[in-house]
């Protein structure tokens, strides 16, 4: 059984602003049934444009019922523009805490009113995959909204991100991808703040990041030219690399291999990084 605080079973068992609003200013639907959560989120603006009223219909459990109840709470009296501001993890401090593999719950809500706020300012019904590419099939979770949950929860394991938007906890293809996230987030933090990272990346890791820098910025840019690029090795700091296609035994490839390939895992992995290319 759940250890939920007291104000999760309040909210819980005596939810607030449960039905629906007549002509809402706002609406946000997030989740499925296939999922095992769903939330309808409205909200109406009185003549200042602050929210006089907020509804929600949730189908779910104990946490998402709380949360969505809360978050209704939360919101009301507030403008637009400062319930934006709300994050899921505010969500779960007002409701005192939620157990880890509940967070999801939290994420839905603000989700939701995410998604109701983009309906009142242009009339269209918010998806979610249009900010971003599906990463988690089964849940439906795209690398944008991963991104952002890792940044505002300060995820630091797949474990963590499961629990908090569900991604990985279905067939489990997308878990790789799931960790490139995570060390693409944190790589991109540290390099933010102009600090280094508290803990050294592993070679797993890094590997992930490697990979994924290759995707993003350099295999696009090959196979324009109807090339390609294939990782081999990763031994310490030295990258093995095998061009394919046009890249191929091409006269410049030794300045593609430096000035490309090299420079961009420099630039977003490691200044240390050196490649090499095997024939």
């Amino acid at each position: 059984m759940w250890d939920y605080t007291e104000k999760v079973n309040d909210h819980f068992m005596h939810p607030r602003n449960v039905g629906n609003i007549k002509n809402p200013d706002g609406v946000g639907e997030v989740g499925s049934l296939a999922c095992g959560d769903a939330l309808k989120l409205m909200f109406k603006l009185d003549k200042d444009g602050r929210i006089k009223e907020a509804k929600f219909q949730t189908f779910g459990c104990a946490s998402a019922i709380a949360s969505s109840s809360a978050l209704t709470e939360m919101i009301i009296g507030k403008t637009l523009e400062e319930a934006e501001r709300i994050t899921n993890k505010d969500i779960a401090a007002y409701l005192g805490g939620l157990p880890k593999q509940k967070v999801h719950c939290s994420v839905m809500g603000r989700e939701a009113l995410e998604a109701a706020i983009y309906n009142h300012r242009t009339g269209k019904r918010w998806d979610k995959e249009l900010e971003g590419e599906v990463v988690c099939h089964c849940f439906g979770v795209t690398d944008k909204e991963l991104e952002r949950v890792v940044r505002e929860n300060d995820i630091q394991t797949l474990e963590g991100l499961t629990d908090a938007t569900k991604a990985g906890g279905g067939c489990g293809n997308c878990l790789p991808d799931l960790q490139k996230i995570i060390d693409r987030v944190h790589a991109e933090q540290a390099a933010a703040s102009g600090e280094p990272e508290e803990r050294p990346m592993t070679n797993l890791q890094k590997i992930h990041l490697i990979e994924d820098v290759i995707d993003r910025e350099i295999r696009p840019a090959l196979r324009q030219d109807g090339g390609d690029l294939e990782l081999i090795d990763v031994d310490g700091n030295t990258v093995k690399v095998r061009f394919r296609g046009a890249c191929s035994g091409c006269i410049i490839s030794e300045i593609t291999l430096k000035d490309v390939v090299e420079a961009r895992l420099k630039e977003n992995v490691s200044e240390d990084i050196t490649v090499e290319e095997v024939k």
